[in-house]
């Protein structure tokens, strides 16, 4: 999911420190989120080099799921998924009718290693209660592995201001607990490609918290 690039400074504090370290983010995008294209073209166009400094890659393949896999400092990622929360928002906004209901919540799907849920969720799930309450999102881990795989999906849902800032700390506690044992990433269908760690989400079956 991330690692320091170097060792980290001893007078650093920890946000400092955590700005030095290099993260990998998974992202999943299914179904509907990609018909029409619109959400889809926006999420391709939605980072360039010059704005986040992070590197986006979108997986190959016939299968309607996409992993979307960003790359960089983790402030570069953090403002990456800002603006793909943004234009995911913008486009759902699109497709309403007129100014009516407010702000659509925007969903993102996380994919991370089981592993690490446990420190996600705490004891008797206090931090991601903490989490869905200092931020305003709504969190899910799921209950099962995804398939063939050694992960788990995270559900954020919320207006992107909350998706970011819970993405944020969902971040800081698995650079603080690192995986244990190897990771075996989810791919949707028969997509090819091996990316270490990850921070990404599909469909669980059942939310665990």
């Amino acid at each position: 999911m991330a690692s320091p690039d170097g060792a980290s400074g001893m007078g650093s504090s920890p946000e400092e420190t955590e700005l030095s370290i290099t993260l990998t983010l998974r992202m999943l995008m299914h179904g509907k989120v990609m018909a029409g294209g619109r959400a889809w073209h926006c999420l391709e166009g939605a980072v360039r080099p010059g704005e986040s400094s992070a590197r986006i890659t979108i997986s190959e393949g016939c299968c309607p799921e996409r992993i979307t896999t960003i790359t960089g400092s983790t402030d570069a990622v953090f403002r990456a998924v800002s603006m793909i929360a943004f234009k995911l928002e913008e486009d759902l906004g699109a497709g309403s009718d007129g100014a009516a209901a407010g702000r659509a919540p925007v969903t993102l799907r996380l994919v991370i290693p089981a592993s690490q849920c446990g420190s996600l969720i705490g004891k008797a799930g206090a931090k991601i209660r903490e989490i869905r309450e200092s931020t305003g999102a709504q969190v899910q881990v799921a209950g099962d592995l995804l398939p063939n795989s050694t992960e788990r999906a995270v559900t954020v849902s919320g207006v992107p201001d909350t998706i970011i800032q819970c993405v944020r700390q969902i971040c800081a506690v698995i650079l603080e607990s690192p995986p244990k044992g190897a990771t075996i990433p989810y791919h949707p269908g028969l997509s090819l490609g091996t990316i270490l760690l990850s921070a990404n989400q599909v469909r669980g079956r059942g939310p665990l918290t």
